[in-house]
């Protein structure tokens, strides 16, 4: 491995850390929300006011998400990290402090800002700052990242107060903040801004003198040589350039694809398990003293997400999506109806076997179709929609998770575990063929052969398996605005 490599990982470690961070605030209701309701805590929350605490969280995503766009369009990758993740801090201080359920659920706001305005720039940085070799790993290690977080939040709440917990949070996040200071700015955005010069010698920093390099840094200074330099723009006006982006081919189809990844990243239970791993595996388990089980799980999914970067170097994106993402449904639906059965005593209840199914499900779930979508938020979107398309990309992500978030307490009560996870197949499964049709092959391409392809419909340089991508893919016509229309 050259030097490149260790600086690229320099960078992403910084990322890493600070979506250990984000797996900490998801997991930490499972901690939190239990103790609220124990009779001699002194601080009391309903089920109703337990289940704000939780979708409080992803409901500040979108602040997270707007702040965050504009901060790294206009101050760059660097100092827009560093700005994403000083709300999370702070939470966690006001947690350890809270004495009511109000300052509990500014604390989860001010966690989800962070959490929601990191998971989106880390992709994006992760993405312009590595070579397409090893964009796939990295992004990939993102999700294991996470579970990784949570696991540890778990743990810790077998030991210790969440109030404890809260301050032992804050360990990752002082790294990480030590860590992203270091960092050199994005050869992405030192070109946007014109700043060729600067983008040569960060980019030959980050990659190294190879013939591929200059091949991708020539391509990358002359894609934004032939754009107009940006200008300062009124807020309606930019308003309205925002909104004709709509009307763009390059823009609309990233945006379509990361509906459905959106809508497929949640219904995998990717923000439920962590926030409701103990309540799940108590019902499915039949035990009340869980942590055990919870633990196993948390390895298991920590392991497969660590694993996936592994399978993403080996088969094509799509390939890894589909293979897996059918045969986790099929598991998930036996896991369910043994579950329905059981409980209706028509089967005899063996816990072991849909603890088992379950299992099974989550570590094949975290092989491609929870880490994939996120890794596409770094892929998708050219540089010229970045920022606007990424904003896009964590709206959805957090309309899908609060309603998940909100809604899985109230269905588990009703329609129990198996309800819920079956209702969440369904959907994942409808999400999983529309992507078939929309999502293009990406592994070991660079961000500008991507853009090429939803600004032309194809690759420059088509293969086999591209061509097979293609045929199956649903094409729009291409639109473009002109300086004459804007005028």
């Amino acid at each position: 491995m050259d030097k490149s490599f260790f600086k690229q990982a320099w960078i992403v470690s910084g990322v890493l850390l600070t979506m250990l961070e984000v797996g900490m605030f998801l997991g930490f209701t499972t901690s939190l929300l239990p103790a609220l309701k124990d009779p001699t805590s002194p601080v009391r929350a309903s089920l109703e006011q337990s289940s704000w605490i939780a979708a409080s969280f992803s409901l500040a995503w979108i602040p997270g998400f707007l702040s965050s766009s504009y901060y790294m369009d206009r101050f760059g990758r660097k100092a827009a990290f560093i700005f994403d993740v000083i709300p999370g801090a702070l939470g966690l201080v006001l947690m350890y402090f809270s004495s009511n359920v109000f300052c509990l659920l500014a604390a989860r706001v001010l966690e989800g800002i962070t959490a929601g305005s990191t998971s989106i720039l880390g992709a994006i940085i992760i993405g312009e700052y590595t070579s397409p070799a090893n964009r796939g790993m990295f992004l990939n290690l993102k999700t294991a990242a996470l579970y990784l977080g949570s696991m540890i939040v778990h743990l810790l709440g077998y030991y210790f107060h969440w109030r404890t917990i809260a301050v032992l949070s804050l360990i990752p996040a002082l790294i990480a903040f030590g860590m992203i200071c270091t960092w050199p700015e994005s050869p992405s955005w030192l070109a946007s801004k014109k700043r060729f010069d600067d983008t040569a010698r960060v980019f030959y920093s980050l990659r190294g003198k190879t013939e591929q390099a200059d091949i991708e840094l020539q391509d990358l200074i002359r894609t934004q040589k032939e754009r107009p330099k940006s200008m300062e723009l009124t807020l309606l006006y930019s308003s309205l350039l925002f909104f004709r982006k709509f009307s763009r081919r390059d823009f609309v189809m990233p945006v379509l694809n990361y509906l459905f990844a959106a809508i497929l990243l949640e219904t995998t239970g990717r923000h439920i398990f962590p926030a409701y791993a103990v309540q799940i595996i108590t019902e499915v388990s039949g035990n009340h003293d869980s942590f055990y089980y919870t633990l196993a799980l948390d390895i298991l999914v920590t392991v497969s997400a660590t694993f996936s970067s592994i399978l993403i170097r080996l088969f094509k994106r799509r390939t890894l999506l589909f293979l897996t993402g059918s045969v986790a449904v099929l598991v998930l639906m036996a896991a369910c109806c043994d579950l329905f059965l059981a409980s209706n005593g028509i089967i005899p209840n063996i816990p072991w076997i849909p603890m088992s199914l379950f299992a099974v499900y989550f570590a094949i779930v975290n092989f491609a179709c929870a880490p994939i979508p996120l890794a596409l938020i770094g892929e998708i979107f050219p540089l010229e929609h970045r920022a606007g398309g990424t904003t896009i990309a964590g709206i959805l992500i957090a309309l899908t998770s609060i309603a998940t978030l909100k809604m899985t307490p109230l269905l588990m009560a009703t329609v129990k575990v198996y309800g819920t996870f079956f209702i969440l197949g369904i959907i994942m499964a409808i999400s999983l063929v529309f992507l078939y049709f929309l999502l293009p092959e990406t592994k070991d391409r660079t961000l500008l052969e991507i853009e090429y392809f939803y600004n032309h419909g194809r690759f420059r340089d088509v293969t086999q398996d591209d061509k097979e991508a293609e045929s199956t893919m649903i094409q729009l016509p291409r639109i473009e605005i002109t300086k004459e229309v804007l005028s």
